[in-house]
């Protein structure tokens, strides 16, 4: 493991590796096109209890390892945002075969390699049954709720999340 010596206590701390600037979203959705929101903890750069609190998401996540498919990557990211195996017989995780191509928040940039401004998303969706239970990773999100895909789409935060939201009807195999 590498390390690193904190100036003021010389003490050898971990140093994080790069983030992989390749990601997965991930809309969970039950049949009848329920979506669930997460409100994030904050980070959009905004400023106030209120830019935190209006940041509502699906799940999200980079990539752990270059190599890692990014169905592994919604795998993983799905159950340690929200609990649910997605690998369950009840479950059907879908990959859209779509992406998107987005600049990195200003505020992020530190935790990716130098020169890295940009992040390629993969769009997953995940559909699940009615009374799916939700345990949120406290560290991410405070809250959670389930909308009609055209409400879940209007309070995202992101744009691109709420576009994915709004194809949802023509990817969820209904």
């Amino acid at each position: 493991m590498t390390t690193e010596m904190d100036a003021g206590m010389n003490e050898a701390l971990p140093v994080r590796p790069w983030k992989i600037p390749q990601s997965v979203l991930v809309i969970i959705h039950t049949r009848e096109l329920q979506v669930l929101l997460m409100r994030r903890t904050g980070g959009t750069g905004e400023t106030g209890e209120d830019a935190r609190s209006e940041f509502w998401q699906s799940v999200t996540g980079s990539k752990d390892a270059l190599d890692e498919a990014f169905s592994l990557t919604a795998h993983r990211e799905v159950l340690e945002e929200t609990g649910i195996d997605s690998r369950a017989a009840e479950c059907t995780l879908r990959d859209w075969n779509m992406e998107n191509v987005y600049s990195i928040y200003p505020q992020w940039l530190h935790r990716y390699a130098p020169g890295v401004r940009e992040n390629t998303e993969r769009i997953f969706s995940l559909e699940v049954p009615p009374d799916t239970s939700v345990t949120l990773n406290p560290r991410e999100h405070t809250a959670y709720g389930w909308w009609d895909w055209r409400d879940a789409a209007d309070r995202c935060y992101s744009s691109s999340n709420a576009e994915a939201i709004l194809w949802l009807p023509r990817f969820a195999g209904r």
